[in-house]
């Protein structure tokens, strides 16, 4: 088996060392070793850090990511768990699907001043109802969670 040193690692993921370092310090990958002052890494490191690509891809914060991985690297998944984040998706992407039909009728809509526009002013008023939450974080911010 050949091991990985962390530049090596980067390389291949297209994970930064810094954000592998972090993801060592939360449990998510473990080093075995070093070789001077790289850290060293089995293969198979490749496949966790993939996983956790893709959980944070589907919304997952890395605690989350966390539970689902077994020491010996093999996932262990609720598949209740998935199901609802599942769920969750199909909300958000009803609610982006609204906000981005609201702005192409905007950027179309007749109107000289947006707010003598009928359909704009429904959405100002749920806004204001509290109706329509702010959507969550960017995706660069829950990555951190």
């Amino acid at each position: 088996m050949q091991l990985l040193d962390i530049a090596e690692v980067a390389k291949r993921s297209g994970v930064p060392a810094s954000t592998l370092r972090f993801y060592e310090e939360k449990g998510l990958i473990a080093s075995i070793g070093r070789r001077g002052l790289r850290r060293l890494f089995e293969p198979n490191v490749l496949e966790r850090l993939a996983f956790v690509s893709l959980g944070q891809a589907a919304g997952f914060s890395l605690t989350e990511i966390g539970t689902m991985l077994l020491p010996d690297g093999r996932p262990r998944i609720d598949r209740d768990q998935l199901s609802a984040k599942a769920d969750e998706l199909d909300r958000r992407i009803e609610r982006l699907s609204a906000v981005r039909d609201g702005l192409r009728h905007a950027a179309a809509c007749p109107e000289p001043s947006h707010m003598g526009c009928p359909n704009f002013r429904r959405a100002m008023g749920l806004a204001a109802s509290g109706v329509l939450p702010p959507l969550s974080s960017s995706p660069r911010q829950a990555k951190r969670r």
